[in-house]
């Protein structure tokens, strides 16, 4: 029994021995080029002896086992590594070839080797990488092109993206969405009117939106084509509509103004005006639409007769130099009474960045009335004079209105007028003053104060030196009180003599 199983043993290394005394020597490399490495899951080798597929790995990745020759394996690879060789030959002269995605998100490549007349083609992991590679993945200046905040890509000569960062690549599936091809180009390539290396603005619309992205877009020369830098803009050019926006509202504002506005910038040149200013000073639109400096804006007022004439040029130079001083500070307000008889008022503002605002009002009409009605105050007080009688007139809120000289030379009254008008009670105060003890003061006070069932009357009063007085209280409109005192003693009136037409 012993020797039957001695001779089993003998007989298994011997099989052994010579099943591998009959495989074919492998090389230092490895006569399957990979095939059969489990490394990852995602690891396919394929072989090619020139564009024939020769052998391919077990574990092919999905939609790879249709690949029969060359063309097939670039078609498949073509949209996520477009720079993939067109023929076998360019691996031949280049020996090696390790070609990136254009996603540089998705940590993969493809390996191509020459390996003794046969073409090595390994779609590899991350995990499969080299150190090296793995070192090189860690270049600054690699990663600063990556994890770039704006995207940066690189498109040939035909147009087509061959390589882009992170910040492209989510652009483009915010745009287009996930699916969609990155060598397609987002934005439009080189063209006569772009000039390289100068910005240009372009906008870029999303298929789910209508609203539009916004870029300043830089394109660089390269041997490859152009590498493309795209800056998020849309701050900016939102920013820039809202600013246009305001003033169009402004504008629109300003043109229905009766006041002339007239602003100027930093460079003392006319920015803004409003047709208003046309009307106001008799410029004509042409010259005010060719951006007048400052000092020829007056200078045309001038000839114009549109402001007060100087007595001399060199006074009106100060004068003008003031102005604009007085403006910068914002305390420029002048009345200006024009040759014509029209009365401007003229106040000049700052603005922001050193500019400054010239406003124009035509106040001809509210001098005019104002003039007027201090001639017609002058008339009635002029005739209140001529009475012989003392009179004062209360307002409806109980105050001293007006008084007549015969008024003040009975009472005493200088008839200045404070800042605060005496009330009702300080007057009666002051007559009490001069009066002998009597409750018709206290009438009139509650009269001056009433605002119904008002009713003219007249009483006696007795002064201190022994003179008569005959008051009497009649009412007036809008609540106002006229008291009028009178001497027993005085000339009455003459009749009124009529005169024939």
């Amino acid at each position: 029994m012993v020797e039957w199983i001695i001779l089993a043993a003998i007989s298994l290394v011997s099989a052994s021995l010579a099943a591998q005394w009959l495989l074919p020597r492998r090389r230092q490399t490895g006569d399957n080029f990979g095939l059969s490495a489990p490394a990852s899951l995602f690891n396919s080798v394929f072989l090619f002896d020139e564009d024939r597929l020769i052998s391919h790995s077990d574990i092919a990745l999905d939609g790879f086992e249709s690949v029969r020759d060359w063309a097939d394996l670039r078609r498949l690879l073509q949209r996520d590594f477009p720079t993939f060789p067109e023929v076998p030959d360019h691996i031949r002269q280049a020996g090696s070839l390790v070609i990136p995605a254009i996603d540089c998100t998705i940590e993969r490549d493809v390996l191509c080797e020459w390996i003794d007349g046969i073409v090595r083609v390994q779609l590899r992991d991350s995990i499969d990488r080299p150190s090296a590679v793995q070192r090189d993945a860690q270049d600054p200046i690699r990663l600063a092109m990556e994890q770039a905040p704006y995207p940066v890509w690189l498109q040939d000569h035909q147009g087509n993206v061959r390589w882009c960062n992170a910040a492209y690549v989510s652009l483009v599936r915010k745009v287009r969405g996930q699916d969609t091809d990155l060598t397609a180009p987002l934005f439009p390539g080189a063209d006569g009117e772009t000039r390289l290396s100068t910005k240009t603005r372009i906008s870029i619309s999303s298929q789910d939106s209508e609203n539009k992205l916004w870029f300043d877009l830089t394109l660089v020369d390269h041997t490859e084509g152009h590498l493309c830098y795209a800056v998020d803009i849309n701050a900016i050019v939102a920013a820039e509509t809202t600013q246009r926006k305001f003033v169009q509202t402004m504008t629109k504002t300003f043109a229905q103004l009766s006041i002339g506005l007239a602003i100027f910038d930093r460079n003392r040149q006319l920015a803004l005006f409003n047709p208003a200013l046309i009307d106001l000073t008799a410029l004509p639109p042409d010259f005010l639409s060719c951006r007048p400096s400052l000092s020829s804006f007056f200078d045309r007022l001038r000839d114009q007769q549109m402001i007060p004439e100087p007595k001399n040029y060199r006074s009106w130079r100060n004068q003008m130099n003031d102005l604009l001083e007085a403006a910068e500070d914002g305390n420029y307000q002048e009345t200006w009474s024009l040759p014509s008889g029209s009365v401007y008022s003229v106040s000049g503002r700052p603005h922001p960045d050193g500019a400054v605002a010239f406003l124009f009002e035509d106040i001809t009409a509210e001098i005019t009335l104002t003039r007027r009605f201090r001639s017609e105050m002058d008339l009635m007080q002029s005739v209140l004079d001529k009475l012989v009688d003392a009179i004062a007139v209360f307002g409806d809120d109980g105050t001293l209105a007006f008084t007549n000289r015969a008024y003040q030379q009975l009472w005493g009254d200088t008839g200045e007028v404070g800042f605060e008008p005496d009330s009702v009670l300080e007057v009666t105060r002051t007559w009490q003053e001069h009066c002998a003890a009597t409750p018709i003061l206290g009438e009139i006070r509650d009269f001056v104060e009433m605002r119904e069932n008002r009713a003219e009357w007249s009483s006696g009063l007795r002064l201190r030196n022994g003179t008569n007085l005959t008051c009497t209280v009649s009412p007036m409109q809008n609540g106002a009180t006229i008291v009028r005192f009178t001497t027993e003693d005085a000339p009455k009136a003459l009749p009124i003599r009529q005169i024939s037409a």
